[in-house]
């Protein structure tokens, strides 16, 4: 088990000096970030929606292979989803959860299997609170002013009018932060808060590329090109049959579409397309197919 150290000022990153109010000592499990990456903080609603929960994971995916650290706060929803999708795309994450970091506390327990998976991938937990603290109704709004400063930005996927969430990103606001927000229905009641910080003017997001461009990780230019295929990254090991979906979803198809493109039997095609989804190199999301790395 990793071990509980403390770590003082002169070891914080240097975005977290810059908040009021910088906690004296933070405790650790197992690896801060290097300085050299970008630390987002992504936050949601923990009653999600089958829409956030799949947003998420999109977004991430199209993380994978940049300096990029995504931290949360460990608990239920969309905290999870993200720590999990940052797994997934082999980002390091960071949890922050509203409790101390002994495993007898570790709040919440459900989630504490999730904790032990991010240590062992090489993320870290941190906490400003005691290892045996136990999470309380005001630790959490502490907690959320911790990641709003450790991070170099916040995306929010879900916010409801009064949530946690905005909490989060309204301190990201003070602390000139960037705040990004995904656009969702506006008869979901989980988005009547982050369409709100749309409209107040945080940076609207619908991919990851959003992100690196406003980050300047890549240029506006190349993300045009490779959401119309040019430079679609296929990975390597993938047969000709699946380089061949890949590169014919460079825009999301309906399978019926693609289908029709295909040269091969409904049932090779059936076979093949689980065997892709399975493998995590294609998703359908509202009936359409599209890369899912």
């Amino acid at each position: 088990m990793e071990e509980i150290r403390k770590i003082r000022k002169g070891d914080y990153p240097p975005q977290l000096l810059e908040i009021p109010q910088v906690p004296e000592e933070l405790f650790v499990r197992g690896t801060l970030p290097p300085d050299d990456t970008l630390l987002l903080c992504v936050v949601g609603s923990r009653k999600y929606t089958e829409y956030g929960k799949e947003v998420c994971e999109k977004i991430l995916s199209e993380l994978r292979g940049f300096p990029i650290v995504i931290v949360s706060g460990l608990a239920l929803g969309i905290d999870a989803i993200a720590h999990r999708g940052a797994l997934k795309a082999g980002l390091q994450t960071v949890a922050f959860p509203g409790s101390g970091l002994s495993p007898k506390v570790l709040y919440p327990a459900s989630n504490f299997g999730l904790a032990e998976t991010i240590l062992k991938a090489g993320g870290a937990l941190v906490s400003e609170f005691e290892p045996d603290f136990k999470a309380t109704p005001y630790a959490f709004p502490q907690r959320n002013r911790l990641m709003a400063g450790f991070c170099h930005a916040t995306l929010v996927i879900e916010a409801g009018e009064k949530s946690g969430t905005l909490i989060t990103a309204r301190l990201a606001t003070e602390y000139n932060k960037d705040v990004f927000a995904v656009p969702a229905s506006i008869f979901s009641q989980n988005a009547v808060g982050s369409n709100w910080l749309l409209k107040q003017g945080a940076i609207p997001v619908t991919s990851g590329e959003d992100i690196l461009v406003h980050w300047n990780l890549i240029s506006e230019s190349r993300s045009t090109n490779s959401s119309a295929g040019e430079e679609l990254r296929i990975p390597e090991e993938c047969t000709d049959e699946e380089k061949m979906v890949i590169a014919l979803l460079h825009d999301p198809l309906y399978k019926t579409e693609l289908i029709q493109k295909l040269d091969i039997p409904i049932s090779e095609i059936n076979i093949l397309l689980s065997s892709m989804e399975i493998k995590g190199l294609i998703k359908e999301t509202l009936g359409e197919l599209h890369v899912n790395f």
